[in-house]
C-alpha cells in the first residue's frame, strides 16, 4: 500500500498499522489495541434475518484478548438459523476476517468490531449453510472456471421518516433527485453516514439524495442513496451490512425512522439494492471489449442472470412488499426480463461506462495535459431487482451462480440478443412484443415456485447446499400471498398496515 494511500486513508487501523485491511494479523489487532487503549472487542455477525448480531467482550488482558481473536466464542444456532435444531445447535463464530476491523464510532468506551464466520459445532471450518461461506463458494467457482475476479458493488437506497416541518418545504412531490440542503433535509445524515463508513473500511463511490420525497400526514419522507466503488464481493457484502447498520445507528442518534424497505408507501418511489457486476482479470475490465460491451463475456453473464434471475428474487426480495415494488405503476422498477443500455426499467441495465467519446475533460479543462491519462474502465452492468429485503450474501452469491450459468449456456449469446430492449418497448404501440417478456414472480409464493424449478442452477458445484434451498422455499411459500397484490389493489388502508410491518425488514 503506497504511504499517501495509508496517510489518505479515513480508517484509524490503516494509519497506524500502516498497511492495506487485507494484510492484518491477529498481532497487528493485539498491538492497536494496546497502544490506542481499546477497552472493548465485538464480535459481529450476520444471521438468517440480515441484521447484525453482537457479542461483547471486556478486555481484561492480553491473553483474554489474544483468545477472544484466536478462538472466538459459542452461541446458539437455532436462534440464528432455522435450519438448525435446538437439540444440537452450539456454533462458533470466530474472527478470522481481521480485515474487517474498524473503531465503533458510536459508543464512549474505546471499542473494536470485527465481523466474524461460522463454523458448526465440530469445529468444521465453515458452518456449510452459513451465507458467507455460500458467497465464499460461489466467488471461488468463478476464478477457478474463469481464472478472473468477480466484482460488485451495490446501490443502498433508504428513507429517513421525520416529523413534518414548514420550513423550506421540498417542493413537487417525488421530485427528490439529487437535491440539495436545505430543501434535502437529511443531507447532513447521509455525510456523517459517509464519513462513518468509509472509517470503517467502506469503499465509497458517492452518495446523494434519491427521487422519494413526499409527506403524508405529520411524517415527511425523504430518500437517500450511497453507491459504493467496485470490489471483491466479500468485502462488497460487508461493506454493505456494515453501512446499513450505522445509518441505522445514525437515525437513532437523531431521533428519526430510517427504513430500507422495499415499499414505503402507495404510489411512492420504493427501494431498491442494485448490485453492479464485473469481471476482471490481470487488472483489466473484461466486461468491455474495442470500446463496447464484451459478446463473449459480459452477454453471456447477463443471459445467465436473465435465465436465473426470476429465481435470484428467493435471496433478493424476500418479503411481500418486494412485490408491491414490482408491479405497476413501478417508479423504474423492472417487471418483464430483459436487458438494455441505460433503460431503468429492465432486470439488467448495462450503465454509461465512459466507453464511448474519451475528450470529455480534455474538452472541459483544455490547458491541463494530467486528464490525458489513461484510466482504467469502469463499465459494470447492474442487477435492478433487489432490494433492502436481501440477504446480501446469498443475493451476490445468486448473482455470481447465475453468471457462470450463461457463461456455461451453448446459447448464452443468442438468449442475450433476444432478451435486447431499446426504450421503445415500453410505448403503448409496443405492448404486444412487451407481453411476449417473462415476468419477474409477484409474490413470495411464485419467487419459491421458480427457485424451486431452478434450483440445480443454485445448487450446482455444492455452492447453495440443498436443505438451505428448500428452506428458503418453505420461509417464502409461509407468506402465503400468491395473487396479494390482485387482493390489494385500491385498499390502501391494508397496504399501509402490511408496509409497516416490515418498516425495518433486513
Amino acid at each position: 500500500m503506497k504511504n499517501s494511500e495509508i496517510l489518505m486513508n479515513p480508517n484509524s487501523l490503516v494509519r497506524f498499522l500502516k498497511k492495506s485491511p487485507s494484510e492484518f494479523t491477529k498481532e497487528d489487532i493485539i498491538h492497536f489495541c494496546e497502544e490506542n487503549e481499546i477497552e472493548m472487542i465485538n464480535l459481529r455477525y450476520v444471521a438468517e434475518d440480515g441484521k447484525l448480531k453482537t457479542l461483547n467482550f471486556i478486555i481484561s488482558s492480553k491473553d483474554h484478548l489474544n483468545t477472544i481473536l484466536a478462538d472466538g466464542e459459542r452461541v446458539d444456532g437455532s436462534n440464528m438459523f432455522s435450519f438448525i435444531d435446538a437439540g444440537s445447535s452450539d456454533l462458533y463464530v470466530i474472527p478470522p476476517r481481521y480485515r474487517t476491523a474498524f473503531v465503533n464510532p458510536f459508543v464512549e468506551t474505546p471499542t473494536l468490531e470485527i465481523l466474524c464466520s461460522f463454523y458448526d459445532n465440530e469445529g468444521k471450518p465453515p458452518l456449510e449453510s452459513a451465507p458467507g461461506y455460500v458467497l465464499s463458494k460461489a466467488d471461488e467457482e468463478f476464478t477457478r472456471q474463469t481464472g478472473a475476479t468477480f466484482k460488485t458493488l451495490g446501490e443502498l437506497e433508504y428513507y429517513v421518516i421525520s416529523q413534518k416541518e414548514d420550513l423550506y418545504p421540498p417542493g413537487l412531490d417525488q421530485r427528490g433527485y439529487h437535491a440539495s440542503e436545505p430543501f434535502a433535509k437529511f443531507e447532513d445524515l447521509r455525510v456523517e453516514a459517509m464519513r462513518l463508513i468509509a472509517q470503517a473500511g467502506g469503499k465509497i463511490k458517492y452518495a446523494h439524495s434519491e427521487v422519494g420525497c413526499f409527506t403524508n400526514g405529520d411524517k415527511y419522507y425523504e430518500q437517500h442513496e450511497i453507491e459504493f466503488l467496485p470490489t471483491p464481493v466479500e468485502e462488497a457484502a460487508e461493506q454493505l451490512i456494515i453501512a446499513k447498520w450505522i445509518v441505522r445507528m445514525l437515525g437513532f442518534r437523531y431521533g428519526v425512522d430510517i427504513s430500507f424497505a422495499p415499499k414505503i408507501t402507495v404510489g411512492k418511489a420504493g427501494s431498491g439494492l442494485h448490485f453492479h457486476m464485473l469481471a476482471e482479470k490481470d487488472g483489466k475490465n473484461l466486461m468491455v471489449e474495442n470500446g463496447v460491451l464484451s459478446p463473449p463475456m459480459a452477454r453471456k453473464m447477463i443471459a445467465g442472470i436473465l435465465d436465473a434471475g426470476d429465481a435470484v428474487t428467493a435471496f433478493g426480495n424476500s418479503i411481500p412488499t418486494s412485490y408491491l415494488r414490482l408491479v405497476p405503476p413501478h417508479q423504474e422498477a423492472p417487471t418483464n426480463i430483459c436487458w438494455g443500455d441505460r433503460n431503468r426499467s429492465v432486470v439488467v441495465r448495462v450503465p454509461l461506462g465512459w466507453i464511448g467519446d474519451q475528450n470529455m475533460t480534455r474538452d472541459a479543462n483544455p490547458d491541463d495535459g494530467s486528464v490525458d491519462e489513461v484510466r482504467p474502465s469502469k463499465q459494470t452492468f447492474e442487477y435492478r431487482v433487489a432490494d433492502g429485503s436481501a440477504d446480501i450474501y446469498l443475493t451476490v452469491a445468486s448473482l455470481i451462480v447465475s453468471a457462470l450459468h450463461g457463461i456455461n449456456m451453448p446459447n448464452a449469446l443468442e438468449s442475450a440478443e433476444s432478451l435486447y430492449v431499446d426504450a421503445s418497448i415500453f410505448k403503448p404501440e409496443n405492448k404486444e412484443k412487451l407481453d411476449q417478456l417473462r415476468q419477474l414472480p409477484a409474490s413470495c409464493w411464485e419467487s419459491a415456485e421458480v427457485l424451486a424449478q431452478k434450483r440445480a442452477i443454485f445448487e450446482e458445484n455444492e455452492i447453495f447446499p440443498a436443505g438451505m434451498i428448500d428452506s428458503r422455499i418453505a420461509t417464502l411459500k409461509a407468506f402465503d400471498d400468491k395473487g396479494m397484490s390482485e387482493k390489494l389493489y385500491g385498499k390502501n388502508d391494508e397496504i399501509g398496515e402490511l408496509v409497516e410491518s416490515y418498516i425495518h425488514v433486513a
